[in-house]
């Protein structure tokens, strides 16, 4: 298997076909790493494979190839600024680390992938100004180059390191987005796509979407996307009329709820899905909630214009034609209330306006019921 996929790994297709091979027939392949990968794939025990830096887009041959002989010859790298000085300039770029990083080839060393790849610049300079110094040294024989602390910027979230993560490899490899997604989403799309049979009633499902395209039929354009929920994944076609009310929906890596007609496809043998509506998950939320409750100890009370605030907080999100409603619980040691508001109030549940309530009053508090 090592060999097939060393042979194909220019193609992330490809590989990522092969990588599913390797999970179904119990095969691990593990992650790309700065001071254990080679070119290729490699096989590393009988049920083992190691991934290949080559196949990481951006890294180029004659780049992963210096990375290598530089690492055999004078062992294995520290960090990001120890490789940058030590391979031949003339190989590494921006372009390639920032590639290795997005991949996770330095996550043994250091996992903050978001503090190497706002470091990536500095290290470059750091390796310029070491090579421009002609190597000296110190008294205690340090390098005389200074500058190899790595940028502090917040992490990444697990969906932008995932996406991420996608870019340089092809795919979904550490983990799936969707998986975060999955105990709101099973609230209305109840069935996972691996377990999809052909039905006469519309079907409810989600997924994120990994690829699209669009061609041209008698009844105008139409796209086919290909929806993915980690557990299989699914083509779904869309036809002119609701591509055209809803394209700004369908997008790579956006995460979408369909409801549609699933049929055997008799060219392929597995199943295609005709869409009947789309949602993004704002959406979906508004459409399948039957409300938003807000959960108040009595202090918010006590804070001056608490009532102007909640106002403030929920008018940008206000969808009265077809919003969902909300309930405010109000609860002290000696009074307790549900009370919900009037019409007008009715909001589209986007994720914005949850994590501002939550951080009004706390995430445990804010609470979409379906």
């Amino acid at each position: 298997m090592a060999a097939t996929m060393s042979s194909e790994m220019s193609d992330t297709d490809k590989v990522r076909i092969f990588y599913e091979d390797c999970r179904a027939n119990g095969l691990t392949l593990l992650p790309p790493d700065i001071n254990l990968s080679g070119y290729r794939f490699d096989p590393v025990s009988p049920t083992e494979i190691r991934y290949g830096l080559g196949a990481i887009k951006g890294s180029g041959e004659a780049a992963i190839g210096a990375i290598v002989v530089e690492r055999e010859a004078n062992g294995p790298y520290v960090g990001l600024f120890d490789l940058a000085r030590r391979v031949d300039k003339r190989y590494l770029n921006r372009r390639t680390l920032e590639a290795l990083v997005k991949a996770g080839a330095f996550d043994r060393i250091n996992a903050h992938r978001a503090s190497l790849m706002a470091s990536v610049g500095a290290a470059l300079e750091t390796a310029d100004r070491a090579a421009r110094s002609g190597g000296q040294v110190g008294l205690f024989g340090e390098a005389l180059d200074g500058g190899e602390d790595l940028i502090e910027v917040p992490h990444w979230s697990e969906q932008e390191q995932l996406l991420q993560e996608k870019s340089a490899l092809g795919y979904f490899f550490s983990g799936h987005p969707f998986t975060s997604y999955l105990a709101e989403v099973s609230s209305f799309a109840k069935r996972q796509l691996d377990s999809l049979e052909p039905s006469r009633d519309p079907v409810m499902m989600a997924g994120m979407v990994v690829s699209v395209r669009t061609q041209m039929t008698r009844r105008g354009k139409m796209m086919i996307l290909l929806l993915d929920d980690a557990t299989a994944q699914v083509e779904v076609v869309i036809f002119n009329e609701l591509y055209e009310q809803q394209r700004h929906l369908l997008k790579d890596d956006t995460l979408l709820v369909i409801e549609g007609k699933v049929n055997r496809d008799d060219y392929s043998g597995g199943l295609r899905v005709t869409a009947e509506h789309i949602y993004d998950l704002a959406g979906a939320r508004t459409r399948f909630a039957q409300g938003l409750r807000l959960a108040c100890n009595g202090q918010c009370s006590t804070q001056p214009g608490s009532g102007r605030k909640l106002a403030e907080l929920l008018a940008p999100y206000k969808a009265q034609a077809g919003g969902c409603p909300v309930w405010v619980e109000y609860r002290t040691p000696h009074a307790r209330c549900k009370v919900r508001l009037g019409e007008e109030w009715r909001v589209r549940l986007d994720d914005r306006l949850l994590e501002s309530l939550g951080g009004w009053l706390k995430p445990e508090a804010v609470n979409v019921i379906y």
